[in-house]
């Protein structure tokens, strides 16, 4: 590391809202520590955009958080994560700065879930795209079997507060139908996008109950945990005021009355340029 770096928040990214339900588990976890979230809400969705796009939009934001002093950044992504953390992680990174993303620390762990070795994805079309979640999963489990589909309407139903209307209740049943339909084995569906806890109790009725879904909001903050114990020369550049602050690129008024859906809270953001 960078012995001329100071102590700095720790950054939280996403392309809009989503990021807040992981940053809401890591945040209760670790307490102790500065952070400050980023949200690029002025270009969202991710999900549908190209590879170079994703990469352009998620370096900008990270060197943004790295302007503001942060020394390690969370892609709170899954999109970003899929298209732009590689790439960033080998080609961008000044000295002493650290990105790490959301599907490492959930295909390490989801073996521990799963007994007929074959597992459900439901992502944004991005996601399901890049094939992330099946190179990384047979990294670390390669009996393991993936079955991908992608839920285009999830986010916009999430965004625009439409959790419990008909219209979600068609969309998830339709979608966990199409993905069931691809094996009758699947014992384990990893929600792969950081909207789509928010319709949990939606998921739950139409999931057969024997089915494990997988949230990714504590595994993060858990291996955020042990990621800092292990590194004590980045924990150290990690400040810990238990401050936060919020910031996104579109209307921050209309950020707060969104926030609170994703963080459980209310919370005071700024505009920011990046």
């Amino acid at each position: 590391m960078d012995n001329l770096s100071k102590p700095g928040a720790i950054g939280i990214f996403d392309s809009g809202y989503g990021g807040l339900s992981v940053f809401k588990e890591i945040q209760h976890l670790l307490p102790q520590y500065d952070y400050i979230y980023l949200g690029d809400n002025a270009r969202v969705p991710y999900g549908t955009r190209s590879f170079e796009t994703v990469y352009n939009y998620t370096k900008q934001c990270v060197f943004k958080l790295f302007d503001l002093g942060c020394n390690l950044v969370i892609l709170a992504c899954n999109t970003a994560s899929a298209k732009a953390l590689r790439t960033i992680q080998q080609h961008d990174l000044p000295t002493g700065k650290k990105v790490l993303g959301v599907i490492r620390p959930t295909t390490e762990i989801v073996h521990n879930f799963t007994k007929t070795n074959k597992i459900g994805i439901l992502a944004t079309t991005g996601t399901v795209k890049s094939e992330s979640y099946k190179i990384e999963i047979h990294k670390f489990n390669p009996e393991i079997e993936v079955f991908q589909h992608d839920c285009p309407f999830w986010v916009p139903l999430v965004e625009n507060n439409e959790i419990n209307t008909e219209g979600a209740h068609y969309f998830v049943e339709k979608d966990i139908r199409e993905l069931l339909q691809q094996s009758d084995q699947i014992d384990t569906i990893v929600l792969a996008c950081t909207h789509y806890p928010l319709l949990l109790p939606v998921i739950k009725k139409y999931t057969p109950s024997y089915i494990n879904i997988i949230s990714q909001g504590p595994i993060v903050a858990n291996s955020l945990r042990d990621y800092l114990h292990r590194h004590q020369e980045i924990e150290t550049l990690c400040s810990q005021n238990g401050q936060l602050a919020f910031y996104t690129t579109d209307d921050p008024t209309d950020f707060e009355s969104k926030a609170k859906i994703f963080f459980g809270q209310p919370i005071a953001a700024s505009h920011i340029s990046v």
